[in-house]
């Protein structure tokens, strides 16, 4: 009797369905992970997807707008698609880009050679002048984050008043604070932007709220990116001034905005 048993057809097809059903469940249980997983995957890239649309969002929020009325000499400032700063008259002819930062102590040099300078074209109508006020010196400020602060608070100055920017830049690099001394506070920038003309509360607000900050890092960073590696950097009309005569002689520049006005 046992030994029928044991031969019986239908003994072995049930064991055949026991194993066909492990396997079953075992492609169910597998398609089950898969698709799990494609949902998760799928919902971490929707967040990224989100985050980025927000930090956009966030940039394009705090993008200085720079739409202070021209001055009464004709005198407007807006924002270039590098994130500089752009200082001039309509019908500029020449264009100097200058890449600096406030904690630099070679910019400040740049500054005193060259800004009256600069300073004088622009309201000549001969030039524009746009500058690139990155941050990367942040550690050369006693941990004050100096260099983030000011250029920060340079977009602040340009977005309420283009007029003054220029005077502004100039006193912020006369006051500028030996490197790892400690950057100015923002009490004391505020107080340079007042005796350069410029009282707007928003301004001080601007300034000590960092508005511009996530604006200044990306920019930085923007900046970098293009293969520029250090400050002060500065072009005419895109070319990049390469001898140091121009660069740290008292009216250096004067001789290559002359050629670029020809």
């Amino acid at each position: 009797m046992n030994s029928e048993v044991s031969k019986n057809p239908r003994g072995k097809n049930s064991l055949a369905a026991v194993k066909g059903g492990d396997r079953t469940r075992t492609i169910l249980i597998q398609v089950a992970v898969v698709v799990v997983l494609l949902a998760l995957i799928a919902a971490i890239a929707i967040s990224i997807a989100i985050k980025h649309s927000n930090n956009v969002k966030r940039d394009a929020a705090n993008r200085p707008a720079v739409t202070a009325p021209a001055s009464p000499d004709g005198l407007t400032g807006s924002i270039t698609d590098k994130g500089a700063i752009r200082i001039g008259k309509p019908g500029a002819k020449a264009t100097v880009r200058v890449v600096a930062d406030l904690q630099c102590p070679v910019c400040k040099q740049f500054e005193a050679a060259n800004g009256q300078v600069l300073s004088d074209e622009v309201n000549n109508g001969n030039i524009a002048v746009e500058y690139n006020v990155i941050s990367f010196l942040d550690q050369n400020s006693g941990g004050t984050r100096y260099s983030s602060r000011g250029a920060n608070a340079a977009y602040c100055v340009a977005d309420a008043d283009p007029s003054k920017f220029q005077a502004w830049l100039s006193a912020m690099y006369q006051q500028q604070p030996e490197e790892g001394a400690g950057g100015l506070p923002d009490s004391k920038i505020i107080q340079i932007a007042t005796a350069t003309g410029i009282t707007d509360p928003s301004v001080a607000k601007c300034i000590t709220d960092d508005k511009f900050d996530a604006y200044v890092q990306k920019s930085t960073q923007d900046v970098f990116s293009t293969g520029i590696n250090g400050t002060p950097t500065v072009f005419v009309n895109g070319t990049k001034v390469q001898t140091q005569d121009a660069l740290f002689t008292p009216g250096g520049m004067k001789s290559s905005i002359e050629a670029a006005l020809k």
